[in-house]
C-alpha cells in the first residue's frame, strides 16, 4: 500500500514553516490521540501517519530529501527507522516530547494517560499468571461458594521484602541510562542520522541497580512458596469456565505487578441428576402399573427430594417440568427448569401368575392402542409418503 504525500497527510503545503508544521502535526495529534480515541485502530493508524510525516518534515535534512525523492528520499515504502513506518507509540511519545509535554502540548487535556514529553520510560515487571482447575458440585454451583486453595506460587522474598536489595534502599541510578530504562543510539547511514532507542541494557529497563544484592533471592526479589488463596465463586459457572482473580497469579521480580490467577472450572457429574444450560434432566421409571393408575412418586432436586403425583394413564416419555428447581445463570436472575421425562419399566421375566393376569388385560378394550387424532394425521402423511 503506497504512502500517502506527507504535506497532504498534515494539510500543510511545501512553503510552511517549521513553525506551522508543528502547529499542523498538533492539531492532528491531538485529534487522533489513543487516550481521546480508545480502541480506534483507524485513529492509532492516522495518529502514527502524523507523527510519521511530522519527524520528516521537521527535520532540514531529511525535509530536503523528501521534496527532492519522495519517500524513497527517507527509507521507502518498507525502510527501516520512522521514516519507513516502523513508528511504534512509545517511539512517538519518546522522540516528540516537546510535543506531548507539558510546555507546548496537550496543555488542557491533562487527562491523557501520562503520556506527555516527561513520562518515564522505565519498565514494570509483571509477574507470571498462575492457573488451576476447580471442581463444583451442582450444589456448589446452585448458590456460589467460597473455595480454599494451596498454590505453589513465587511470593515477595521475605527477607527483602521484595525489593531484592539487601539492607533496604540499596539501589542507584544506572548510570547508562540516567534512569530513564531507555539508551538512544545515532547512527550514520547512507539517508543521515537516524535515532532509534531501545531497553537499557545494564538495568534491563527499570533505570536502577541493585549494589547490595539480597542474599536469599539474589536479588530477584521473589522466592517459591505456598499460600492458601480464598476464591469466591459466584453462582451458575459452568464446565470449562474461566475466572480471574486479579493479582494473585506469581510474584513480579523487584516489586512489579502480581500476576492474576487463572480459575478453570470443572463440573462433577450428580448421581440423579444432569446438566443442559440452565435446566436440569431427570430420568423417572415408574412401573405399568403406576403408569396406569398413577401414583405419588419422589423426585431429586438439588435442594432436596419433591413428592409429585403421576397421573392416571400417563403415557411414555411425557416430560413434567418443575419450573425453578434449576440452576441460574451468572450474575443474573431467575433459575432454570427441571424437566422430567417419565419412562415406563417393562418388565423381562414375570412369574405364571403375572402372565395370566397381564394376558386377562389384554383381552380388555382399555388396553387396545387408541392413537389420538394427532396421532391420526401423523400416520396418514406417513402413508402418503410410501
Amino acid at each position: 500500500m503506497s504512502k500517502r504525500d506527507y504535506y497532504e497527510v498534515l494539510e500543510v503545503s511545501k512553503n510552511a514553516t517549521a513553525e506551522e508544521i508543528k502547529k499542523a502535526y498538533r492539531k492532528k495529534a491531538l485529534k487522533y490521540h489513543p487516550d481521546k480515541n480508545p480502541d480506534d485502530k483507524v485513529a492509532e493508524e492516522k495518529f502514527k501517519e502524523a507523527a510519521e510525516a511530522y519527524e520528516v518534515l521537521s527535520d532540514e535534512n531529511k525535509k530536503s530529501r523528501y521534496d527532492q525523492f519522495g519517500h524513497a528520499g527517507v527509507g521507502g515504502a518498507a525502510g527501516g527507522g520512522f521514516g519507513g513506518g516502523g513508528m511504534s507509540m512509545d517511539d512517538i511519545f519518546s522522540h516528540f516530547g516537546d510535543i506531548f509535554g507539558g510546555g507546548g502540548g496537550f496543555g488542557g487535556f491533562s487527562g491523557f494517560g501520562g503520556f506527555g514529553g516527561g513520562r518515564s520510560r522505565q519498565r514494570v515487571n509483571k509477574g507470571s499468571n498462575l492457573r488451576v482447575k476447580v471442581s463444583l458440585t451442582l450444589n456448589e454451583i446452585l448458590n456460589g461458594v467460597e473455595k480454599k486453595i494451596k498454590v505453589k506460587k513465587y511470593v515477595a522474598c521475605k527477607h527483602c521484602s521484595g525489593t531484592g536489595a539487601d539492607g533496604g534502599a540499596s539501589h542507584s541510578t544506572c548510570s547508562t541510562c540516567q534512569g530513564s530504562g531507555q539508551v538512544t543510539r545515532i547512527s550514520n547511514t547512507i539517508l543521515g542520522q537516524m535515532q532509534t532507542a531501545s531497553t537499557c541494557p545494564t538495568c534491563g529497563g527499570e533505570g536502577k541497580i541493585i549494589t547490595n544484592k539480597c542474599k536469599h533471592c539474589a536479588g530477584e526479589g521473589i522466592e517459591k512458596d505456598e499460600e492458601v488463596i480464598s476464591i469466591n465463586i459466584p453462582a451458575g459457572v459452568e464446565e470449562g469456565m474461566q475466572l480471574s482473580v486479579s493479582g494473585r497469579g506469581n510474584a513480579a521480580r523487584r516489586g512489579g505487578v502480581n500476576g492474576d490467577l487463572l480459575v478453570l472450572i470443572h463440573e462433577e457429574e450428580h448421581e440423579e441428576l444432569v446438566r443442559d444450560g440452565r435446566d436440569l434432566l431427570y430420568n423417572l421409571f415408574v412401573s405399568i402399573p403406576e403408569a396406569i393408575l398413577g401414583a405419588p412418586v419422589e423426585i431429586p432436586t438439588l435442594e432436596g427430594r419433591v413428592k409429585v403425583k403421576i397421573e392416571a394413564g400417563t403415557q411414555p416419555g411425557k416430560v413434567l417440568r418443575l419450573r425453578g428447581k434449576g440452576l441460574p445463570e451468572v450474575n443474573a436472575y431467575g433459575r432454570g427448569d427441571l424437566l422430567v421425562k417419565i419412562n415406563v419399566w417393562i418388565p423381562k421375566d414375570l412369574s405364571k401368575e403375572e402372565k395370566k393376569a397381564m394376558e386377562k388385560m389384554a383381552e380388555s378394550d382399555s388396553f387396545a392402542p387408541k392413537p389420538t387424532s394427532h396421532e391420526k394425521g401423523f400416520f396418514s402423511r406417513m402413508k402418503d409418503m410410501f
